[in-house]
């Protein structure tokens, strides 16, 4: 059964003024174009279907929010590192996004990440991005497509790239693993109290990395 039996799309944002009303509290999912992170939405919330999962990459251009609960939403960010993006729409997303990380709603920020490529270099980009005082959580998906021991050796480097700025763990949308872990931060920080908040960088600095692949 779904922990989250009434989740539906809420709405489709290209600008801060068509936001959702900064009250309650939001979790953001972002990662790089092709990383899985439609079908980990999926998952996670148990609806097949409600994030649009393409093969093409780089699908999600606006800010798709969706209500779990009450007061409680999940935000789908733009899939980054897509070279094809023209540069003017990759621009719009930075401030774009910038401005939902100043949110009093948004308690942290999942990353989903290929864990057969590790973190890349838009990855880092996006960990240097988020201010000291948000939670990020990353999800290393498709590891269903690794071996074992291939599996612990990303888990082991991504942990050690991180240092400590985010927890991280296995993920697969198609076996299912993992899924309980990620519900169960997703729930608690939809719970918590927001955290403290740190400067707020440079977009134009994640931007930047957002068009590296």
């Amino acid at each position: 059964m779904s922990r989250f039996p009434g989740a539906r799309f809420l709405t489709s944002a290209a600008s801060p003024a068509q936001f959702p009303p900064d009250v309650g509290s939001e979790v953001a999912f972002a990662g790089r174009s092709n990383a899985g992170k439609s079908s980990a939405i999926n998952a996670v919330v148990q609806r097949q279907g409600l994030a649009r999962t393409s093969k093409t990459p780089g699908r999600t251009r606006l800010l798709n929010f969706f209500e779990l609960t009450a007061g409680r939403r999940l935000v789908d960010l733009p899939g980054y590192g897509y070279a094809s993006a023209p540069q003017t729409e990759r621009r719009r997303w930075a401030p774009l996004i910038d401005a939902l990380r100043a949110r009093a709603s948004l308690r942290g920020l999942f990353v989903i990440v290929d864990a057969r490529r590790g973190l890349t270099l838009a990855d880092q980009g996006l960990l240097a991005w988020a201010s000291l005082g948000k939670r990020v959580h990353v999800l290393l998906t498709k590891s269903d497509k690794l071996g074992r021991s291939e599996a612990s050796r990303a888990l082991r480097t991504a942990a050690a790239q991180l240092e400590g700025r985010a927890s991280v763990q296995l993920f697969s949308a198609l076996k299912g693993a993992g899924v309980e872990e990620a519900q169960a931060i997703l729930e608690d920080w939809l719970e918590q109290a927001p955290p403290i908040k740190a400067p707020i960088k440079n977009p134009g600095d994640f931007e930047e990395a957002a068009g590296a692949d």
